[in-house]
């Protein structure tokens, strides 16, 4: 599904080209001047004060923004903040800002909804809606930046709602803007995948050498039918293929993701699984105690279980780790991505707001 062409004039939508096609009878150094505000001083157009009070009030206009606030959570004492955003049609997503003693990162939203329907994770279960716009998704990591100040953002993970590589032009888009534009290191890019192969065989043929990682909570076929349907159009060999042609073009440590589900996926013969699985790649392994989603009735494995899980797989010859768990207080963790809870409260706010931004843009 294409997003409608009618949300694509976001101020972070427009290229450089874009942009200076709108400011076209201006000095042609105004085209610098606001795309330095905007990408580099993470600035508001009513905030660039190098620029004429007419022409400030213009781009406020013909410059929206894609988003808006609707509600914010923080949790962890603080280091973890979740950002729910209501879009111009009225569809909502989330955005969490992590702090970390040594970086600062932000999990990113890629579509509205997700159509991979993954029986464990909150967003999949609500279905999927539309793909998100390049400016959509590279306003998120702007807007958490601002919020993140005066700590900078160093690291962006594509691993909010949707699948990314499903999305995969906005996607490579947006990385490319957080890296030329906001100045991000390609290294502390990581797009996820439930395994499109299609779209890591292109991301493998991309001059941009982001990091990928593949959620892959089951190392056998039967299961990871049952969890991640996709599987059963991309099986296992095929998803090592995609994998091997990866790592051959971009030299990156390949992560797969495992949400550890208590008598599903942790038991002996999945470590033994996942190793065959992941010594052939390279592959590093992050472990993930399942989150509390409503609608899957099953739960994480013990604290205990993961710790001897990831033991077994290091004796087995796998470099494995468990994910530092953030914002399960507040609903922000993996796979717990859903906004629909919180849509309720803000909607006719929203819905007010998002009326007067339309007939600015003629809709």
């Amino acid at each position: 599904m294409s997003p409608d062409r009618s949300l694509q004039r976001s101020r972070y939508d427009l290229d450089r080209p874009a942009l200076a096609e709108l400011l076209a009878g201006e000095p042609s150094y105004r085209v610098d001047q606001v795309w330095l505000g905007l990408y580099r001083q993470l600035a508001e157009p009513a905030e660039l004060t190098t620029l004429p009070k007419a022409l400030r009030e213009r781009l406020v206009e013909e410059l929206p923004t894609a988003l808006e606030e609707a509600a914010r959570r923080t949790g962890d004492g603080g280091d973890t903040v979740k950002l729910l955003w209501s879009l111009r049609d009225g569809a909502t997503v989330e955005t969490v800002l992590m702090h970390y003693e040594d970086r600062t990162t932000v999990c990113i939203s890629t579509q509205a909804g997700c159509a991979m329907a993954c029986s464990f994770c909150a967003t999949g279960q609500a279905g999927f809606e539309r793909h998100l716009t390049v400016g959509e998704i590279v306003e998120q990591v702007v807007a958490a930046s601002r919020i993140a100040a005066p700590r900078r953002v160093s690291n962006v993970v594509f691993m909010g709602m949707g699948e990314p590589l499903a999305n995969y032009d906005a996607t490579i888009g947006a990385a490319r803007r957080l890296n030329g534009d906001l100045g991000i290191s390609a290294r502390h890019l990581t797009v996820s995948t439930v395994g499109v192969l299609p779209g890591i065989r292109r991301l493998a043929a991309e001059p941009l050498p982001v990091n990928l990682a593949v959620s892959l909570h089951a190392a056998n076929d039967v299961l990871r039918d049952e969890l991640v349907p996709l599987n059963r159009r991309a099986p296992l060999e095929d998803l090592a293929a995609a994998c091997r042609d990866y790592l051959a073009s971009h030299n990156r440590r390949l992560s797969l993701e495992w949400a550890m589900i208590d008598g599903v996926n942790d038991r002996d013969q999945d470590v033994d699984e996942l190793a065959a699985f992941a010594r052939p790649l390279r592959a590093h392994v992050n472990l993930i105690p399942l989150n509390p989603t409503p609608g899957y009735p099953v739960r994480g494995s013990s604290a205990g279980r993961v710790r001897s899980f990831r033991d077994a797989l290091r004796r087995a010859g796998v470099n494995a780790t468990v994910r530092d768990n953030r914002g399960t207080d507040i609903d922000a963790a993996c796979g717990q991505l859903r906004a629909e809870h919180e849509v309720a409260a803000v909607s006719i706010g929203a819905t007010r707001r998002r009326s007067g931004t339309a007939s600015r843009l003629g809709r």
